[in-house]
């Protein structure tokens, strides 16, 4: 269990809605549709739903970013994401992994289990108990990133989804050299937006932001030593 599923939930009721498409960019075709992930019985039609409440953030992140950026935008790379869906997305990632490694299948055991625990590093998961879901099947969380006025991707030093030490937000926050100092600045023009707008990020993936779910009020907690929040968003 992670620190952050010891959260409470008092689940407030509030439904999933689409991302209006007038306000952002959006990954298409959907990258875990074209793996083949089973959405097909989502109670969403489209990956790219959220709660209400964290639509209307969003919206807020969209406009503060705007405030310095004008033609910048956020991109939407995923959102709700029903447990079937974590639990492909899990299984693709340990295999990829495995065959990266040049492993045998089936995998041997203790080769599985140093492998497994690598891929729950980034990957929450995948369980159906409404006490610990995981955080995207709540419809609070997502990933997101920026592109330019012609929504070209901007670079942030690593892809959305790499597994590595780069993926932390703050990786190239102490370098020297120009070009990371520029990805270090570009993470945090999308944080600072994010952040501004009620969102929390994701201590190991620069591109993951919550807001209402147990690791949104985890993360609340650590910054407040006042009035503790518990989350408003279980699983959908």
């Amino acid at each position: 269990m992670k620190p952050y599923q010891q959260i409470a939930i008092d689940e407030c009721g509030e439904p999933l809605v689409p991302i209006p498409t007038e306000h952002f960019a959006f990954e298409m075709p959907h990258p875990y549709q074209k793996l083949g992930a089973p959405y097909h019985n989502s109670k969403a039609d489209s990956p790219y739903y959220l709660r209400q409440g964290v639509v209307d953030s969003l919206i807020a992140a969209k406009t503060e970013l705007q405030q310095n950026y004008k033609n910048w935008k956020i991109l939407i790379f995923d959102a709700y994401r029903p447990v079937e869906v974590q639990q492909f997305m899990v299984d693709y990632t340990f295999n990829q992994i495995a065959r990266a490694q040049g492993c045998e299948f089936p995998v041997p055991e203790d080769k599985c289990q140093v492998i497994i625990e690598h891929v729950y590093q980034f990957w929450a998961v995948p369980t159906m108990d409404r006490a610990t879901p995981p955080p995207h099947s709540t419809g609070a969380a997502l990933d997101v990133t920026l592109v330019d006025e012609n929504n070209r991707l901007i670079d942030m030093g690593s892809a959305i989804d790499e597994i590595s030490e780069r993926s932390y937000p703050n990786y190239f926050g102490s370098s020297n050299e120009p070009q990371k100092q520029e990805y270090h600045r570009r993470r945090q023009i999308l944080k600072d937006a994010m952040i501004a707008a009620g969102f929390q990020q994701h201590p190991n993936e620069w591109w993951h932001f919550c807001l209402g779910d147990q690791m949104w009020a985890w993360l609340t907690n650590q910054n407040n030593s006042g009035i503790q929040v518990i989350a408003r968003y279980g699983r959908y």
